[in-house]
C-alpha cells in the first residue's frame, strides 16, 4: 500500500484510509444565493468537499456565505491572481487550489505559502493537460504522463522552497490512459495525497464511463485519497457517480446492487424493477448486497452471496437470503416487499 504523508482538511484526514468525494459548484460565481443552495444540495447528497471558483473579488463573497450554511470543507479554486488566495485565506477558506508557478514571482508564492501555513490551510496543486508550461510542452511535444508529472513536481518544489509541504496534487487528463499512467508515475515519485479525476470527461453517460475506468483503476492500485467525477451535468450527479465507483471497487459504503441482464427465461419486468430498487436504495446507509435476478438459474444460485434478493418466476418471484429461499411474492408486490425486507436488515 502506498505510504501517504497525511494532510488534514478541517476534520478530514488524507492518509489513504478513506477516500473522500469532491464536487464543484457550477452556478455563476456572482450568484451567491444560488451557490449556497447548490452547496447545501451537495452536502445533503453526501459530498465531502466542495470547490468553488474564485475568479474575482466579487466571488470572495461566496466564502462566508457558504461556510455559514454548509459544514463540509470549502476549497477556493484560484488561477493567476495570488491576492485572491490571500483574501480567501483571510475569509476562512479551508483549502486553496492554485498552481504556484502561475502566480508570478517567488515572493508571491511565499506570501500564499506563509498565510496558508499560519492558518493550516492545505494547497492543492492542480495540473491538467491544458495547463502545462510552454517549456514542458516543448520538451515532450504533447501532454504526456511524464510531462504532467514534471509540471506537478515543479509546482510542488516552489512551495517546498517556502518550507510548505501541506500539499495535495492532482494531474488530470481528458485521455483516460494518460491519466492512469500519470498518476501511477506520480505515486512512485512523491508521497503527497493525490486527488483523482478525468478532466473534461463529458456528459453524464460517457463521463461516468471514463471516470469509472480511470479513477477505478487507480483506486484498485491503492492510489488516491480524494476523487471527483467531472460531468457536464448537475454536480449532485457527480457525487452519486463517485459513490457508485467507490462501491464498485469495494471502498464505499451503502447498499450494493447486483442484477442480471435478463434473457429469454425472464417472466417479470425485471429491467423496470431493478431501476426502481436502485432508486429506492441509493441513500440507504446499510453495508449489504441486494440481488435482483430474472430467474431461478441466476437467482439463489449465482447470487447466493447476496444478503437479500429476489429471483423472478412466472408472474411472481422468490425472496431469498444468502441463497436460501424464504417465500414467494406475487409480481405486483415484489418491489414493496423487497424494499421492506432491505430496510428491516439489521433492525432486529
Amino acid at each position: 500500500m502506498r505510504k501517504v504523508k497525511p494532510v488534514k482538511l478541517k476534520d478530514l484526514t488524507f492518509d489513504g484510509k478513506k477516500i473522500y468525494i469532491q464536487s464543484m459548484l457550477n452556478t455563476p460565481s456572482y450568484d451567491i444565493e444560488g451557490s449556497v443552495r447548490q452547496a447545501k444540495r451537495l452536502e445533503e447528497a453526501g459530498c465531502d468537499i466542495i470547490r468553488a471558483a474564485i475568479p474575482d473579488e466579487k466571488a470572495l463573497e461566496l466564502i462566508p456565505a457558504i461556510k455559514k450554511e454548509v459544514s463540509v470543507p470549502l476549497v477556493a479554486d484560484i488561477h493567476f491572481d495570488y491576492r485572491l488566495a490571500l483574501k480567501s485565506a483571510e475569509l476562512g477558506i479551508d483549502k486553496i487550489r492554485i498552481n504556484p508557478g502561475n502566480i508570478g514571482s517567488q515572493d508571491r508564492v511565499r506570501a500564499v505559502a506563509d498565510i496558508c501555513r499560519r492558518k493550516n490551510i492545505p494547497i492543492r496543486i492542480g495540473v491538467n493537460s491544458g495547463s502545462l508550461e510552454r517549456e514542458i510542452l516543448a520538451k515532450y511535444g504533447t501532454p504526456t504522463a511524464e510531462a504532467l508529472v514534471e509540471s506537478a513536481l515543479g509546482h510542488a518544489s516552489l512551495l517546498e522552497q517556502c518550507d510548505f509541504d501541506n500539499i495535495v496534487i492532482s494531474i488530470k487528463s481528458s485521455d483516460v490512459k494518460t491519466m492512469i499512467e500519470a498518476y501511477r508515475l506520480l505515486a512512485q515519485k512523491c508521497n503527497y495525497p493525490l486527488h483523482l479525476g478525468v478532466t473534461e470527461a463529458g456528459t453524464a453517460r460517457m463521463g461516468l464511463i471514463k471516470s469509472a475506468v480511470g479513477i477505478g483503476s487507480l483506486l484498485c492500485d491503492g492510489i488516491g485519497e480524494t476523487i471527483r467525477v467531472s460531468l457536464t451535468a448537475d454536480p449532485v450527479e457527480e457525487v452519486y457517480a463517485a459513490k457508485d465507483i467507490l462501491k464498485a471497487v469495494g471502498k464505499g459504503s451503502g447498499v450494493k446492487l447486483v442484477s442480471c441482464p435478463t434473457c429469454g427465461r425472464t417472466r417479470i419486468d425485471l429491467i423496470s424493477l431493478a431501476q426502481k430498487v436502485e432508486a429506492a436504495i441509493k441513500d440507504l446507509d446499510k453495508d449489504i448486497t441486494v440481488a435482483v435476478m430474472g430467474c431461478a438459474v441466476n437467482g439463489p444460485g449465482e447470487a447466493r452471496e447476496a444478503d437479500i434478493g429476489i429471483a423472478g418466476g412466472d408472474g411472481c418471484a422468490v425472496l431469498f437470503k444468502k441463497g436460501e429461499v424464504i417465500r414467494k411474492i406475487p409480481e405486483d408486490k415484489i418491489l414493496e416487499e423487497l424494499i421492506a425486507e432491505i430496510k428491516a436488515v439489521g433492525n432486529d
